[in-house]
């Protein structure tokens, strides 16, 4: 009455082909559903992502179509060209030429208007140093300071005063 013990088997031995075969049809449907799983979230998050974008974009207000200043019945004058000194030197010297960009058939007379803006560049520009011309934001100044002046002098009839050449010497 012996009773029989029964040895695991070695380590070499190969497990039987049923097992490996159930073991990796059970990696490939946890690979499948992983995948599957995966994908659907994905899906969810990108259209909400996409709705949530599409209500602010809607939510922006509509930005009006800019119509061009220089539409209409406009006429560009070229101004004669302006020669002074600066302030504070007498070997600093400015040439300047210009037009205006302004609007037919108002009260004043074009060649009037020009030789009015003409004298006020001129009177502008010998008050100003050349530190104050100098460069990018110098000449954006400048600019800036002879078109209100302008639109001033000419009560509105001056669309804009386009600087052609600044020559500082």
């Amino acid at each position: 009455m012996a009773k029989t013990l029964e040895l695991p088997a070695p380590s070499g031995t190969v497990p039987s082909k049923e097992g490996s075969l159930r073991w990796l049809l059970t990696l490939g449907l946890l690979t499948l559903l992983s995948a599957a799983i995966g994908g659907g979230f994905g899906l969810v998050m990108v259209s909400g992502i996409e709705k949530q974008v599409e209500e602010k974009y809607k939510a922006l207000p509509q930005k009006a179509e800019v119509s061009s200043p220089y539409t209409g019945s406009i006429t560009l004058k070229k101004l004669a060209p302006v020669v002074t000194n600066l302030a504070g030197s007498e070997s600093d010297w400015v040439r300047l030429e210009a037009s205006i960009v302004y609007k037919p058939g108002d009260e004043q007379n074009p060649d009037v208007l020009v030789s009015e803006t003409r004298q006020d560049i001129l009177s502008y520009i010998r008050t100003m140093s050349l530190a104050q011309i100098q460069g990018p934001s110098g000449l954006l100044h400048l600019r800036e300071d002879l078109n209100e002046r302008a639109r001033l002098r000419s009560k509105g009839a001056i669309q804009e005063l386009v600087l052609e050449t600044l020559i500082v010497q």
